[in-house]
């Protein structure tokens, strides 16, 4: 009975709730109606005839028996995601799920997974984007299998491969005064990513090192909106020189040049040290490599 139980269409949605916390968002996340997730989790507790969830509160909590099953599931899908590019010759198939942040999907990676898809058209590529911080929250959570974070990532768990240098320059609206001094913008309102962005950290502990007191802060989710908030002079921010070569940015913003010690930052490809694939060591043939 349990045998038959751990299918693993079960143990993919079984996971996805744990992972998202509500069976509305893994519903949303799997492409599938909340009544199929809803039954196929019950079906799932009834055949183990143990709980998975403790259901009080608004988010769904893995119990004793849910923690331990969740470790399993993670380790046979990954399992099968192996089998089936060992029982294809090796070629890369099947999804590969990426996290990156938005600057890197806009500006390093649209050519190199043209060039991917290409060489590969029966791998299917999901890209998520996040803040550094968030990116290594979902490698950690097997939610992505590969992400690209600027630098620092030190977790034993996880390998690394240093892929793009940024260039970060600080952006100031054509309103603010030509900084002759950097010292011009204290007091001056911060416009960056939520915390956990590493770009908004180098911005930070260069104003700190600086002795710049910022008057404020806006946080945003996109470039679109970070940029178009700079340009209608809310503020100053901190940005890869590779982001503004993507968008018609030409009369809108000043650019300052960082000092030496903020001004370069890495990104990394990473991947957890138990994943191992065509798609991933394909991924990394097409890669520049520092």
């Amino acid at each position: 009975m349990i045998a038959n139980a751990l299918n693993l269409r079960s143990l993919e949605i079984f996971r996805a709730v744990a992972t998202e916390g509500s069976i509305s968002r893994a519903a949303e996340k799997l492409n599938c109606v909340q009544s199929n997730v809803s039954t196929r989790l019950r079906q799932l507790e009834e055949h183990l005839e143990k709980s998975l969830f403790l259901r009080g509160g608004r988010r769904l909590t893995l119990t004793a028996d849910g923690q331990l099953l969740l470790s399993y599931a993670e380790r046979l899908l990954q399992l099968s995601r192996e089998a089936s590019e060992a029982l294809n010759d090796g070629k890369p198939v099947g999804h590969l799920r990426i996290g990156t942040m938005e600057s890197t999907a806009a500006a390093r990676l649209p050519a190199i997974l043209s060039r991917y898809h290409a060489l590969y058209p029966n791998v299917e590529i999901e890209i998520e984007t996040d803040v550094a911080q968030g990116l290594v929250g979902r490698l950690l959570n097997y939610d992505v299998d590969i992400a690209f974070i600027a630098e620092p990532v030190h977790f034993d768990s996880l390998q690394t491969l240093p892929v793009f240098e940024e260039e970060l320059v600080l952006v100031a609206p054509h309103s603010f005064p030509d900084l002759e001094h950097i010292h011009e913008i204290n007091g001056k309102t911060i416009v960056a990513f939520k915390a956990g962005c590493a770009y908004r950290r180098y911005l930070e502990e260069w104003l700190l090192d600086s002795g710049i007191v910022p008057g404020g802060s806006i946080a945003v989710d996109s470039y679109l909106t970070l940029l178009a908030c700079v340009s209608a002079g809310a503020g100053y921010t901190v940005v890869p020189r590779s982001v503004l070569d993507t968008v018609r940015s030409r009369g809108q913003f000043r650019y300052y040049p960082l000092p030496k010690k903020f001004q370069w930052i890495r990104t990394m490809m990473s991947w957890r040290a138990d994943y191992q694939s065509a798609k991933l060591n394909a991924l990394r043939s097409l890669l520049p490599g520092l």
